[in-house]
């Protein structure tokens, strides 16, 4: 049988950070475990973020007007993308599980990361208007965030000063993995490391080396399935009223983005259902 393979894709300039620690771990761990680990190191790497005419090979077909992901999407089915996308997308097809690593920056991925998703998760390789969320491409296979904050636990409180973490992770977990079909493990997520004492952040090394044990067999979590939704044009992608008529007397929303103008589902971005 074929060794299972993990992909990390890391976002992070120094060798000497939290962030590089954390991804060493995750290695070490998985290795340990039986899996081959890769690791797309994009600062190391130089990896292009600009999603540009020149991620496509030979002629585009509006060079006046370049629609990205019409272009690429093409692209893709006749095999002339970059060799740089081409081989990221190798290593996801060949990935049970992917890892984002990386610092927040604004409430988000780095730019560098950010440029990654554009970029390799494209058209027809990653997703499809038949084939989105639960019904996605990628729905045999898990990812997850693992990722530094710089402020701290009790700021991403829906009281905090940042807002609700929950809120925060949604577009990351819900608009682009979860959108691809991705099973969204929990994330891992290492508050304020940069202001915590050494033993606090051995500590958090040491929760993440646990944790990597059982990892792969981890329930993902909760999102709104497919069948939900009336999913055709004149139906607006809407809710079936019998969905919502249903949800009428509960006390909470379906999922943080599914609110139904109600409180939301707790902690529904930060830990798996039961």
């Amino acid at each position: 049988m074929a060794q299972k393979t993990v992909l990390i894709v890391y976002a992070h300039q120094s060798g000497g950070s939290f962030n590089s620690a954390v991804k060493d771990v995750a290695v070490e761990a998985l290795r340990q475990q039986g899996y081959e680990v890769v690791v797309s190191d994009l600062y190391a790497m130089n990896f292009k973020a600009s999603a540009t005419m020149e991620d496509i090979t030979g002629e585009v077909k509006n060079p006046e007007h370049f629609k990205y992901g019409e272009e690429t999407m093409q692209a893709w089915k006749e095999g002339r993308l970059s060799d740089d996308i081409i081989a990221e997308q190798r290593k996801v097809e060949a990935a049970e599980l992917v890892i984002f690593q990386f610092p927040m920056y604004w409430f988000s991925v780095p730019a560098i990361m950010k440029g990654w998703i554009d970029r390799v998760l494209s058209q027809g390789f990653a997703f499809s208007l038949q084939k989105m969320y639960s019904n996605g491409i990628f729905k045999d296979k898990k990812a997850m965030l693992s990722f530094t904050t710089g402020s701290m636990q009790t700021m991403y409180r829906p009281d905090g000063l940042n807002g609700d973490i929950n809120v925060t992770l949604w577009p990351l977990q819900n608009g682009v993995l979860h959108f691809c079909g991705f099973q969204v493990l929990a994330p891992q997520v290492f508050w304020c490391p940069g202001h915590s004492p050494p033993a606090n952040r051995t500590a958090m090394l040491d929760g993440w080396r646990a944790r990597l044990k059982t990892l792969l067999v981890e329930r993902p979590l909760t999102f709104a399935p497919c069948e939900l939704f009336d999913l055709t044009f004149p139906g607006g992608f809407m809710l079936r009223p019998e969905v919502r008529e249903e949800q009428r007397t509960r006390p909470h929303g379906i999922t943080t983005g599914h609110h139904l103008g109600k409180p939301l589902p707790p902690d529904n971005q930060l830990k798996a259902e039961g």
